[in-house]
């Protein structure tokens, strides 16, 4: 008879996270099509059942990685934009933060944008939502105050979240094509104090 594997070393009780900690070694390696929870158990060394046992089924553990996901993404792009004075400034280091944060956590950052795969009903998911999208939307307020009261917040905070996505899927394109081409890279942090440059004069009264 087939046995389970011993659980990799959790301790009582800390199963859930043993589990969620399985479940992105899968999607970081093979990504949200080669997903399932029976592959989430095997990694975790216990039953089958046990990833249903505890989230429900397979939304239900994409949901909690979501909650996870967009908790950690409004610390670090709290922690940016308390760190620097200047609006302009603050924009750029949000935009870093988030672009780092997808960069150290593909996994995670996967989960949050598939809403076909997760309970986008779940109350901690919209929660978790709102707290990350009102960080950026307190950065661009700030940049209003100064230089376009007239501004439509919630419009720019959506532009500017669309950008810092738009520089983290270019990067990892260009990082394909510069393999490939033998040319080299640029840097990141570059292209997002560039495009913050272009965003603040597109947001500027006029």
């Amino acid at each position: 008879m087939t046995q389970t594997a011993p659980a990799r070393g959790y301790h009582h009780g800390d199963l859930p996270n043993a589990l969620k900690s399985a479940a992105l070694e899968v999607i970081d390696e093979k990504g949200l099509g080669g997903f399932s929870l029976r592959e989430v158990a095997r990694r975790a060394g216990v039953s089958h059942a046990a990833p249903a046992h505890h989230f429900g089924d397979t939304a239900g553990l994409l949901t909690v990685l979501a909650v996870d996901a967009l908790g950690h993404m409004r610390r670090v792009m709290a922690e940016a934009a308390e760190a620097e004075t200047d609006p302009v400034e603050r924009l750029a280091a949000v935009g870093r933060a988030y672009v780092r944060v997808s960069r150290e956590h593909p996994g995670h950052c996967q989960v949050v944008f598939r809403t076909d795969l997760v309970d986008t009903d779940d109350p901690a998911l919209v929660a978790a939502g709102l707290a990350t999208f009102e960080v950026v939307r307190g950065v661009v307020a700030d940049l209003a105050a100064e230089m376009n009261p007239d501004l439509d917040i919630d419009t720019a905070t959506r532009l500017c979240w669309s950008t810092m996505q738009g520089v983290v899927e270019i990067e990892q394109k260009m990082k394909l094509h510069a393999h490939h081409s033998g040319t080299g890279l640029s840097d990141t942090d570059d292209t997002i104090s560039a495009f913050t440059r272009m965003l603040v004069e597109g947001l500027r009264a006029r």
